[in-house]
């Protein structure tokens, strides 16, 4: 899993142009920092000089921001590959631009934006130039590395990670799209390449991923069975057009799955879970499925033996985050009503332990969300 890197002093992470703003010229902001991983408390409000938009970069008004299980991967210290503290959590953003650098052509101030999951990408790379920028070496994740991040009043994000909110979707709702509807979309539609009528496993799926990845699933035209251990969360997945397969924590689900396609399985696996639920997935797999892994929320390594899935000709696979295209793509899928963001909580910026606390603890049905106070 690699290591966190640490610095020091908090002021190491601030770029050089903020530190050398005059005490005339300043500006603050309030920003939510993590200085050492643990539980939610170590969340804390501080105060900041407001970021100033050099070169591509666009400064960004943060009007919501979506809380993720990445996100309380990164704070407790569970995700350590990348992580640079102290840092400013939040990858999923809604906002406006409010001031470019100067070698911005695509956005002005005023402009409504939804960001993808990256600060920036090097745009000269073989995946940058084929449009699968999600695979870039030199990409800067959002939340992970530094000062800069959608817990706070303002982030700097170079222009071609950011696309065109629509006026008719809210910030609170158009924050998660990338997140939440992209890497389902980019799961199922780009990697699995789902096709109508076949059948399609998603775990999780009453969190904020699995709820958006049933929506794409059935817009594709897939049966839909989904796994959850929440009874409170049936209802709302029953009204997304999913077969629902509630299982406790640790129960071997495959039964279920099996028992529902006549013993033959599913051709294609969501997997927004990971290890824990990793051995009931593999049990679930038709012959020649497809399994995609997309989430991982726990430390846990699994072990198997690779005959498992060869011998039945099961691929295994995976989505990373969501390229501009395929956030385009999820406007686009939502502008149609094919797809609806789920957010069923959101909270001010000050109570974002609060919003750590119900993502850890599963209650919540889809996306929780936090705007600045």
């Amino acid at each position: 899993m690699g290591s966190i890197t640490y610095c020091s002093r908090i002021e190491q992470l601030i770029p050089t142009h903020l530190l050398n703003l005059s005490q005339e010229g300043a500006t603050e902001m309030k920003a939510v920092v993590v200085e050492v991983p643990g539980p939610p408390e170590v969340l804390e409000v501080r105060t900041l000089p407001d970021p100033v938009p050099t070169g591509r970069e666009c400064l960004v008004r943060v009007m919501a921001c979506g809380v993720t299980a990445h996100d309380v991967a990164t704070r407790s210290g569970t995700l350590k590959r990348g992580v640079v503290l102290p840092l400013i959590c939040g990858h999923e953003i809604s906002g406006e631009v409010v001031g470019v650098g100067p070698e911005v052509t695509e956005w002005v101030p005023g402009d409504s934006v939804v960001s993808t999951q990256r600060r920036r990408v090097c745009g000269r790379c073989k995946w940058c130039r084929s449009g699968r920028e999600s695979h870039c070496a030199e990409q800067e994740f959002l939340g992970d590395v530094g000062l800069n991040g959608g817990y706070a009043e303002y982030v700097l994000i170079e222009e071609d990670n950011l696309a065109r909110k629509p006026d008719s979707l809210p910030h609170t709702e158009a924050c998660i799209v990338a997140s939440a509807v992209g890497t389902e979309l980019n799961a199922l539609c780009d990697v699995a390449q789902v096709k109508a009528g076949e059948t399609v496993l998603i775990t999780g799926a009453g969190g904020g991923l699995g709820i958006h990845g049933i929506q794409v699933a059935r817009a594709c035209g897939a049966r839909v069975l989904a796994v959850t251990t929440s009874e409170e969360k049936v209802s709302m997945l029953k009204e997304l057009g999913a077969e629902v397969l509630l299982a406790e924590r640790g129960q071997d689900f495959s039964e279920l799955v099996l028992a529902s396609t006549a013993g033959e399985g599913v051709d294609v696996a969501i997997d927004n879970v990971g290890s824990a639920v990793f051995t009931q997935v593999r049990r679930s797999m038709a012959r020649g499925g497809r399994w995609v892994l997309v989430g991982q929320l726990t430390g846990e390594f699994i072990s198997f033996n690779p005959a498992q899935l060869f011998l039945r000709g099961i691929h295994l696979l995976s989505a990373l985050s969501t390229s501009r295209e395929q956030l385009r793509s999820s406007l686009s899928l939502i502008e149609r009503g094919l797809v609806r963001p789920v957010v069923t909580t959101v909270l001010p910026l000050s109570k974002v332990v609060e919003a750590h606390r119900i993502v850890e603890a599963g209650t919540n049905v889809g996306r929780v969300v936090v705007t600045p106070d």
